[in-house]
């Protein structure tokens, strides 16, 4: 099964390590694996455009079937691989409508992270002011103290007493805001979190490889 799919992906992009995680948990190892750059600007090339149209990462198939939104893969595996590895979308009914809607609040999380983190990337020079910066920086702050305190009525997981999808979807980015120096006094419960998650075998092995030898950074000790 597993030989019928191939991922090209970027180490360190949330997007691509969730379904990355996903097809561990349902032991579908021994896909096709390759690992591309964007600072090479290697997301453009043709095998990925030919996948992706966008030029965009991830880029997956199965067989015929292309799925370049990493929560439509990582729930298509779900779908198609129910009783193969671990169980991703609890039975009970209370839970899985908090792993959804955790999971799909997720994307919100990524968009403040992405103004704060890629702001000079994205704004041109002359068109930057530091009041969107604030703006932006205030926004994310919000965002997570959010996301601190709905750790304080659930868990260990983002959905309950169950590892799910909300945890696939969202862990990649609560790694990203740790590994951009986000306080671990600040945030206790979201530290706790990513602390215990981050030996779970399944993000252990597609832990990003450019994140095991090179430092984090400081963007968010401020937070």
């Amino acid at each position: 099964m597993a030989k019928d799919m191939t991922l090209l992906w970027a180490a360190g992009s949330p997007s691509c390590w969730r379904v990355m995680i996903a097809l561990e948990e349902k032991n579908l190892q021994g896909y096709k694996s390759k690992q591309l750059s964007f600072e090479k600007g290697e997301h453009k090339l043709k095998e990925v455009t030919d996948i992706n149209p966008r030029g965009q990462l991830p880029a997956f198939k199965h067989g015929n079937i292309v799925l370049n939104e990493s929560y439509g893969a990582c729930l298509y595996l779900e779908d198609q691989f129910k009783s193969q590895g671990n169980k991703l979308i609890p039975d009970n009914k209370a839970e899985s409508a908090l792993m959804y809607q955790r999971m799909f609040e997720g994307l919100t999380l990524f968009q403040k992270i992405a103004q704060v983190l890629f702001y000079n990337l994205f704004v041109p020079e002359n068109e930057r002011h530091d009041s969107a910066v604030k703006r932006n920086k205030d926004g994310l702050k919000a965002e997570v103290k959010l996301w601190e305190g709905y750790l304080q009525g659930t868990g260990p997981y983002l959905a309950g007493k169950n590892f799910s999808l909300a945890d696939v979807s969202v862990f990649p980015l609560i790694a990203l805001v740790f590994r951009f120096g986000l306080s671990v006094e600040h945030y206790p419960k979201l530290a706790a979190y990513y602390n215990t998650l981050k030996d779970r075998p399944s993000i252990k092995t597609t832990w990003p490889p450019n994140w095991k030898d090179t430092p984090g950074q400081d963007a968010l000790k401020d937070f």
